[in-house]
């Protein structure tokens, strides 16, 4: 069965949670990235990491070098971040990504904070 973007989204926030709760804050956002992989896998939950991300141009594939974190069963985009705080600049970022791969649903998780609850944002791609 197929599963919505809600109930997908709320399985990478469990995900999430359950990578900080063990680790914490403070790494690098590569490590983050290893140890939510892992834990998709144990829960099952079908992604692909350092997806790359041509940019379409007047008819032509341009590779230049963007790469989205991770895309959860080809539905969801997620970014991370280990930094002080989310600047509008990410936002932007995973909405142009959003666009760029034409899906509807991103989560931008910024792991360097004490609670994860208050480091993740949902931002929705009006199609």
């Amino acid at each position: 069965m197929e599963k919505s973007e809600d109930i997908l989204s709320k399985e990478i926030i469990g995900a999430a949670i359950e990578v900080h709760k063990s680790i914490g804050p403070g790494l690098l956002e590569s490590a983050y990235e290893k140890c939510l992989c892992r834990e998709f896998e144990l829960r099952n939950i079908p992604f692909q990491h350092q997806y790359v991300l041509p940019v379409e141009y007047k008819g032509v594939s341009v590779e230049c070098g963007y790469r989205i974190d991770l895309i959860v069963d080809n539905k969801i985009i997620v970014e991370l971040k280990a930094v002080e705080n989310i600047e509008p600049i990410h936002k932007a970022q995973l909405l142009t990504y959003l666009r760029l791969a034409n899906l509807k649903l991103g989560l931008l998780i910024n792991f360097n904070v004490t609670l994860l609850k208050k480091g993740i944002m949902r931002i929705v791609n009006n199609l």
